[in-house]
């Protein structure tokens, strides 16, 4: 049980946050110039969006559900499980972001999934 709900913490808490730094940085918009001024102005910016931190946290919540769980489960398992998070991120990029997802994005989704039912079943 413990190692189930470390692993959603850890897909969900990866996912969400890519997905809120993903939405903070649409919100910003593109960066044109690569100067230390730019930069710095940029990130000054960035510092100032909610979804940058409540990105960070997440993934923050994500990178230490992962370490949990690889100090208990096998490492072949924890990888390949942990790949759900491609499959999270595209769903949240789809419903939550407005991302289109092409048929062949989608054939890859389900790739995935399968690759991690078949790691769980062994």
């Amino acid at each position: 049980m413990r190692t189930a709900l470390c692993l959603a913490s850890a897909v969900l808490g990866a996912s969400g946050g890519e997905l809120s730094v993903s939405h903070a940085m649409k919100q910003l918009g593109e960066l044109h110039h690569f100067s230390p001024r730019s930069l710095i102005n940029f990130l000054g910016r960035a510092l100032r969006v909610k979804w940058f931190w409540a990105g960070i946290a997440l993934l923050a919540v994500g990178f230490f559900s992962l370490l949990a769980l690889l100090s208990w489960a096998d490492v072949s398992f924890v990888i390949p499980a942990t790949a759900m998070s491609y499959v999270t991120g595209a769903l949240g990029a789809r419903f939550l972001l407005g991302e289109r997802l092409t048929p062949l994005r989608w054939a890859g989704i389900a790739l995935v999934s399968a690759g991690v039912v078949l790691v769980s079943l062994s």
